[in-house]
């Protein structure tokens, strides 16, 4: 389809269609960005993170350590920061627990971020569709009450056709902006369920306060 002819039908869906193809393009911007997002803090892979808790819960906190700090993963630095509150000598258990919760807070707002955008995405778009149907809908009808006696079917038909393309094109975009949310939100689940199995490793090692 040449710009001329997306013009055209754009048109034809009025005001609402122009704004579902601008969230369009806004959810397909969002998704790639997300997924890039999501592949420079590790999201996937976590096999560093657990030899260095492996390498910590075996009494070789200094070889973890060493291990993790060169990783930018979320599990990698949710893990350091675990390590050196655990060994933090003026800390106690419970501020220590207390310093990773907040720092594994910031980092899931991180793997998080983006998503509240998805969602308002997938909520509004049928919304606007099906705005953009009714008002078509009584565009179409006034068009009929207009002509009267001599009312062609084929253009109420027409009218009621193009009023349809908003709620068409609106669950269009509602659907893998839904799909992509459900998604991303499964892969952060799945990276705080692993920062929380790491936390809970290294402050359970018996040698935890005094390593490394």
């Amino acid at each position: 389809m040449d710009s001329t002819a997306l013009i055209g039908f754009l048109d034809r869906g009025g005001p609402a269609l122009w704004v579902i193809a601008a969230l369009s393009v806004l959810t397909l911007a969002l998704i790639l960005w997300k997924v890039w997002r999501l592949l420079l803090t590790g999201a996937w892979s976590g096999a560093v993170t657990d030899r260095a808790v492996a390498l910590w819960q075996h009494g070789q906190g200094a070889e973890a350590t060493a291990l993790l700090r060169p990783r930018r993963s979320l599990r990698a630095r949710l893990a350091l920061a675990a390590m050196e509150a655990a060994t933090a000598p003026h800390w106690g258990e419970r501020e220590a627990r207390e310093d990773t919760t907040r720092i594994a807070k910031s980092l899931l707002n991180e793997a998080r971020s983006g998503l509240r955008a998805l969602e308002l995405i997938a909520t509004i778009a049928p919304l606007i569709g099906l705005l953009g149907t009714v008002l078509g809908m009584i565009a179409a009808f006034q068009a009929l009450q207009d002509s009267g006696n001599s009312a062609d079917p084929s253009i109420l038909a027409g009218g009621i056709w193009e009023a349809l393309l908003t709620t068409a094109a609106g669950m269009a975009v509602a659907i893998p902006a839904s799909m992509a949310l459900t998604w991303f939100e499964s892969v952060a689940d799945h990276v705080q369920a692993d920062m929380e199995d790491a936390a809970t490793r290294i402050f359970t090692t018996p040698h935890a306060r005094g390593a490394p």
